[in-house]
């Protein structure tokens, strides 16, 4: 039977109208009779959703009745002032000026993916031809024992050779001894971005090694030699960018010359130096944490293993673990997990909490070690094992473990490195290297020494020849010099020399790399033709990493999965792993995006396209949206062209006339995309001055310059032409103030922006580039009008209405049809004015209507929306848009749960709004302020007043520790004078994070809906629904009257330093493909150079007078005490 609701029941916790007698309640205006407080409201939400009603509720009624007229009222001011159908007509009355072309994935995919494989051939023959003369030129090279440096060289840190005198571009110059000198001068290159010189390349020297070693100075005399074939390749190919050569031994050569210079840190490799250098690698780190590990002894090995990780790239696998009496592992991964970014974090982070403590057994440790190698059922590299020991010394060979585990194959390659200062026999730890084709190390601080070991493991490499020539290529990273983003191709340089027995020479010299910048990738994708597109590169076999998406420019090498960029799901996965097998294929999607603002998701369709790149470890991908199926490609007549206007004082065709501001004032403000229309247009990031700079150059060239890209130049004119006929026919008709508006706008494919008045320019802050603004890209991909608040985050506090116009943008896609071919070459809309936009809000979701608002009657008090319900418009994405309540109007664009907690949660659970959970891989962290509770570096035991006033303290351990590592310190002047250790907080620089972000969009609910937030006495009833052809939901409900109910709020994101999922994700690796030869393994290999033993001994008498006058003092006077470990 129909029902009717009769009542809200005090339990409701409604207005106090309510609950007194002979009132009337909120909603019973709304259509509720008085009556039955005896239902519980359990039992009246039953009620609101019973499916078997066969008479709809009087509140619904209500709410459907607003709707509708929100509904009309945002469609009639879209019809009027946005100007849909009137510039789709003017499309059609101009189609003789342009012809419809078609997209065809597969052909545009096949022919990027030919000009990239052009590209980087031409750099492979140069890579090629710098590697051969290198190891021509080294094996030519008379060695020099007696080879001395020049009394005026050049500090070892300098970039250019010791006969050049510098003077600073800025006018500062380097003093030097003036005979015998060279004035180096600089000249600006657009290509490099900095000041270079073409005669020169420079050289570094890392300032952890000594200029005047006689292995140094003997390779930067054949080395120099590489100068006319850089300067060659240049001639042959001037687009080529660095070259560079970087030394086993630490030096780094590389042309052009460059001012300023800054390209690596202290002990660093050029980058793809590792990849070059050697086959990827399954390694293990162990750690000794006995108690005689302490002090300064474990900072440098945190530090150690810091400066390890960072000799691994994302093709190489790996695990740390700590041991005394056992072995375990310092962080949650539990087996080997790929050495990307974000692991390599993880171990360096938990690496901290190491704590020395036990006695040692490095039985503990191996056996770990090679469990960990020998597990078969995770994904790893599969090609070099090896383990890295680092201890303070012992005398355990552990011969039985290596018996049972590596002998007689040795399979397993181990590495011994004895850290810190201590006086015991390291002649255990280098059996240990040389009986399993490792080394052994010391390192008593610093950094640049545990990079070494790659020299082992390229003799295999080098001993295999040419079959180990292959060139790789690097994931992208920012370059320092100034080229931003960038690939470096790389080459491996062998030493081909002989000794007098004619065994074969097993060093590698060093790696050959020569950089492509993103951009000249970039420039040959057909970028603007394919709108909203996006192109993306795989890198096999380590990950799908994305060429050409907006990566945020941080200096750590960007490890992107084409999974982390876009929202995964089985399809990609499915593609992903096509790619990196080098297959070809093409797949029609459904799928989910973020938004370039990354505040919302939409559901879309998508073709995915893609081939693999010959010769090279790439793939190309092409996904393609539905509306760039077909664009437009203007044809445009002489006349047009060539007609000057008569109205214009300089030389432009007819149509650049509404492109000078001096037509601002009656045509409307035009922004136009910062595209790369001519080679001398000069680009700028401020669109007034890219304006003028484009006109300038239109006088001096014509739209059909072959210095100009046609394509471009000519739609931009075409656009010019018809967003001014919109202006004409529609925009200077109307009265933008009858219906409360800032502003109309229309942006095109063709890179215009034309926002109409003039006046209201001032406050647009959306991207001149049409295809990166959220608005644009957004209305193509979705039906109907699409609202923008401005975005406010949680910590602002709130928009300032009286100062100043806030504007909500409206938008919709001008959808065409010719000849059967249907596209959208432009976007149109409005900006509503925000604060009368609210006030005809509470009209319009009212019985009220614009008369009343101006007074012209009054009604009854039962027409009007009581202010004890919440009234308010949020769109897909959970955002503000509008409320009924005042206090709200500064909060619009916030996200709802920031207003409302309580109503966005139910509004969730209720299934309104679906989540989907991402991370943002490409966010920068700002650096950590040091903490200032001591100035002491953690690790280091610090003296209270007390104990340097004991005299008992002084003969202590603590004192004879703490005396010798300042000994050490003194020693080592590099401690005092460099940065604090690395291990304790690296340097103090901008470092990538991760950010978790919790977009919400709407979900399948498409009607109305009324439900109940059940609280007790402070339960609210809520109605929502969806308005037709917009991103709007319709919410009316109670307001709040007790905060008893206050529900969990939901986030829209938030910062984080760690995926906390990160331990999980490595038990589900994603797919890769294993290198497809490997070189681990030579018969012919010469181990017999495996170690150093402690080849350097810092001031042996002093510290060994200072120990026994000290130890005699403790023994004589105040006994160590029984429990000490020194």
């Amino acid at each position: 039977m129909p029902w009717q609701l009769l009542a809200l029941p005090a339990a409701w916790g409604g207005s106090s109208a309510l609950r007194e007698p002979g009132t009337v309640g909120a909603w019973h205006r709304l259509g509720f009779a008085e009556g039955a407080e005896q239902l519980s409201p359990r039992a009246l939400a039953a009620l609101c959703l019973a499916p078997a009603c066969a008479q709809v509720s009087p509140v619904v009624l209500h709410m459907q009745y607003w709707a509708r007229r929100l509904e009309q009222e945002i469609d009639g001011v879209m019809r009027i002032f946005g100007g849909v159908q009137q510039l789709r007509k003017i499309y059609d009355d101009n189609k003789n000026l342009f012809e419809v072309k078609e997209n065809v994935p597969r052909k545009l995919v096949e022919k990027v993916a030919g000009d990239i494989e052009s590209l980087l051939a031409k750099k492979v023959r140069a890579l090629k031809r710098l590697a051969n003369a290198a190891e021509k030129f080294q094996k030519a090279h008379h060695w020099q024992d007696n080879i001395r440096v020049r009394p005026h060289a050049l500090p070892s840190s300098h970039p250019f050779p010791p006969s050049a005198r510098l003077d600073d571009p800025d006018g500062e110059e380097i003093e030097r001894e003036k005979s015998n000198s060279l004035k180096l001068e600089f000249t600006d290159d657009d290509n490099f971005k900095t000041k270079v010189n073409y005669s020169y390349a420079a050289v570094q020297i890392p300032t952890d090694i000594y200029k005047g070693s006689t292995v140094i100075l003997n390779e930067l005399n054949w080395t120099q030699a590489l100068e006319d074939v850089f300067i060659e390749n240049r001639k042959e190919d001037p687009s080529l960018l660095w070259q560079v050569f970087g030394s086993a031994t630490g030096v780094t050569r590389y042309y052009p010359g460059a001012w300023p210079f800054s390209l690596l840190d202290v002990g660093e490799r050029p980058p793809g130096y590792i990849q070059g250098a050697s086959s990827p690698k399954d390694m293990v780190i162990i750690v000794d944490v006995s108690g005689s590990v302490s002090g300064l002894t474990l900072k440098l090995m945190k530090t150690s293993v810091y400066e390890m990780l960072d000799t691994l790239s994302d093709d190489d696998y790996v695990n740390v673990a700590s041991f005394n009496e056992k072995a375990k592992p310092v962080s949650c991964f539990k087996h080997l997990v790929q050495a990307n970014i974000r692991n390599k974090k993880v171990f360096k982070e938990d690496v901290q909490g190491m704590v020395a403590k036990g006695t040692t057994d490095y039985k503990a440790g191996f056996e770990y070690a090679f469990d960990q190698l020998q597990n078969s059922n995770i994904t790893r590299a599969n090609c070099n094992k090896m383990i890295m020991m680092f201890t303070d010394g012992g005398e355990d060979r552990v011969q039985d473990v290596f018996e049972k585990y590596n002998w007689p194959n040795k399979t397993v390659r181990v590495f011994t490195f004895s850290v810190g200062q201590h006086n015991y026999d390291v002649t255990p730890l280098q059996w240990m290297a040389c009986a399993n084709k490792g080394e052994q190390g010391w390192h008593p601080g610093g950094t640049g020494g545990c990079r070494e070991y790659l020299d082992v493991l390229g003799r295999p490499m080098v001993l295999a020849g040419n079959r180990a020539k292959q060139v790789q290529w690097t994931n992208v990273y920012q370059d320092a010099l100034g080229l931003g983003l960038v690939v470096t191709g790389t080459l491996p340089v062998f030493n081909l020399t002989e000794d007098s027995s004619d065994r074969k020479n097993q060093l590698i010299l060093g790696v050959m790399g020569i950089d492509v910048a993103l951009n000249d990738i970039k420039r040959l994708t057909p970028r603007y033709n394919v709108r909203g597109a996006a192109a993306v590169g795989a890198l096999s076999p380590s990950l799908a990493l994305p060429f050409f998406l907006q990566i945020i420019n941080f200096r750590e090498p960007v490890t992107l999965d084409f999974l982390d960029a876009e929202l995964e799901d089985e399809n990609k996965e499915e593609i992903r792993r096509s790619m990196i097998d080098g297959n070809d294929g093409q797949r029609f999607i459904k799928t989910l995006i973020k938004s370039l603002d990354e505040q919302y998701i939409d559901e879309v369709f998508r073709t995915y396209t893609w081939a693999p790149i010959k010769s090279t470890n790439y793939s190309l991908g092409l996904v393609l949206p539905p509306y760039s199926t077909y664009y437009i490609q203007a044809n445009l007549s002489d006349q047009i062209l060539q007609v000057k206007s008569p109205c214009l004082p300089i030389s432009l065709p007819v149509y650049f006339e509404y492109l000078l501001p001096n037509s601002f004032e009656s045509e409307g403000h035009v922004f136009i995309a910062p595209r790369e229309y001519c080679k001398d247009l000069d680009l700028s990031d401020n669109n007034t001055e890219f304006l003028e700079n484009f006109i300038a150059l239109m006088e001096k060239v014509t739209p059909d310059s072959k210095q100009c890209d046609n394509f471009l130049l000519h739609n931009l004119i075409l656009d010019t032409g018809i967003t001014q006929q919109l202006v004409e026919q529609v925009w200077k008709d109307q009265d933008l103030n009858t219906y409360s508006l800032l502003a109309v706008f229309a942006a095109t494919d063709g890179g215009i922006t034309r926002v109409f008045p003039n006046k209201a320019a001032d406050d647009w802050e959306e991207e001149p580039e049409p295809f990166n603004a959220s608005f644009y890209r957004r209305s193509l991909d979705n039906k109907g009008y699409i609202f923008k608040p401005p975005y406010q985050d949680a910590g602002y506090r709130g928009l300032d209405l009286e100062n100043n116009t806030i504007g909500i943008l409206v938008s919709t896609a001008v959808e065409l049809s010719i000849g059967g071919k249907t596209l959208k070459p432009a976007v149109v809309g409005v900006k509503l004015d925000l604060e009368a936009w609210a006030e005809k809000f509470k009209v319009l979701a009212s019985n009220r209507t614009d008369r009343d608002q101006l007074g012209a009657r009054q009604l009854d008090d039962t027409a009007l929306l009581p202010q004890d319900l919440i009234c308010v418009l949020i769109d897909d994405g959970g955002f503000l848009v509008l409320s009924n309540q005042e206090d709200h109007w500064y909060q619009v664009g916030k996200f709802f749960s920031e207003v409302d907690a309580n109503l966005m949660s139910a509004l969730y659970n209720n299934s309104f709004y679906a989540r989907k959970e991402s991370y943002d891989f490409q966010s920068v962290c700002a650096p950590e302020a040091p903490s200032n509770t001591g100035a002491a570096p953690r690790g280091v035991f610090v003296p209270t007043v007390a104990d340097l006033l004991s005299l008992a303290w002084w003969t202590s351990a603590a004192a004879w520790s703490l005396f010798q590592q300042f000994l050490y310190s003194l020693t080592y002047s590099s401690w005092f004078q460099t940065e604090e250790v690395v291990g304790d907080g690296m340097e103090a620089r901008e470092t990538s994070c991760i950010m978790k972000q919790t977009q919400y969009y709407f979900s399948t609910v498409n009607a109305t809906y009324n439900a109940i937030i059940d609280c007790g006495n402070c339960s609210r009833l809520f109605h929502a629904q969806r308005l037709a052809n917009t991103n709007l939901l319709f919410v009316v409900a109670d307001k709040p009257l007790c905060s008893q109910c206050e529900s969990v709020k939901l986030l829209q994101l938030h910062l984080t330093e760690m995926d906390p999922n990160q331990c999980e994700l490595v038990d589900r690796p994603r797919y890769r493909k294993g290198p497809h030869i490997c070189f681990d393994y030579n018969a012919t290999e010469d181990t017999s150079d495996c170690g150093r033993g402690a080849s350097f001994s810092p001031s042996l008498g002093v510290l060994l007078s200072l120990q026994l006058l000290l130890l005699y003092s403790s023994t004589s006077r105040h006994p160590l005490p029984p429990a000490a470990c020194l």
